[in-house]
């Protein structure tokens, strides 16, 4: 799901066509629009079918206009949904940049977090794991929150849990690269592999693995996800802005310092 050349799109087709049905409902129906026609149904001059009519009429002369409106819906659900997830934001800064079950990349005393929600068997992810890997290395100061975010079925939930399990060993950067690295879906036997490959201790992983911390972690990146209307994956936060999807490393830059200069 790509937005034009750099951002996921989150807008299905059948979305737009309720929507859309909706608001010929609403058209019909909307007071203001009908005005005219209301006063000449009271005075008698036409008759409930010929003001139907002229409403079907109206609506197959100038289609546009249910187009326009349709777009100033749209724009004012993504407005509130921003309004709302910027409140979430504000409200639970602590658990987004600073919860201590986050494995934590780059510079960990950075002046500046990019947050990122991820799910290893998704595309979009690993295609963002070598710009990733680039932003860090051009900004000395940029701190990485990764949040675990498997939702693309039972494979990508136990690569998380591997993941998280893998952090307790203080192995989580090396095991996430390994992970991104393989030229295939990510399933159990691939996640076993790789950390077997990775160096670490497997049997300890698996163990960890079952712990409830592990399982915790996930569940609270989900609520968060969800809070802040992170719907797939890739998103990222920074300072007081979302971003959801993947992009090129010139604008994660330009998103990563808007965030460090407060804007």
């Amino acid at each position: 799901m790509i937005m034009g050349a750099k951002q996921v799109s989150y807008c299905g087709g059948i979305v737009r066509m309720l929507l859309l049905a909706g608001l010929t409902g609403w058209f019909l129906l909307n007071p203001g629009i009908q005005g005219a026609g209301r006063s000449a149904l009271a005075a008698g001059e036409m008759s409930q079918d010929q003001f139907d009519q002229r409403i079907h009429d109206y609506i197959l002369a100038h289609p546009e206009v249910l187009v326009q409106a349709l777009q100033s819906l749209d724009e004012r659900q993504r407005q509130a949904e921003a309004a709302e997830a910027r409140k979430v934001l504000k409200a639970r800064a602590d658990d987004i940049f600073h919860d201590k079950q986050s494995p934590v990349g780059g510079n960990a005393e950075g002046n500046v977090t990019l947050v990122e929600f991820f799910d290893y068997n998704c595309p979009y992810c690993r295609m963002m794991a070598p710009v990733m890997d680039q932003a860090v290395a051009d900004d000395a100061q940029l701190r990485i929150v990764y949040k675990e975010f498997p939702i693309l079925g039972p494979d990508s939930v136990f690569a998380a849990k591997a993941a998280l399990a893998a952090d307790k060993q203080g192995k989580y950067a090396a095991f996430h690269k390994a992970l991104y690295a393989a030229k295939t879906r990510v399933t159990e036997a691939v996640v076993l592999k790789t950390a077997a490959e990775a160096g670490l201790d497997v049997e300890r992983m698996k163990a960890d693995m079952r712990q409830p911390d592990i399982q915790t972690s996930i569940d609270r990146n989900a609520e968060l996800a969800q809070a802040l209307r992170i719907t797939g994956t890739p998103g990222f936060v920074a300072g007081d802005q979302i971003f959801p999807g993947a992009t090129d490393l010139a604008t994660l830059k330009t998103f990563v310092n808007q965030a460090r200069a407060g804007k």
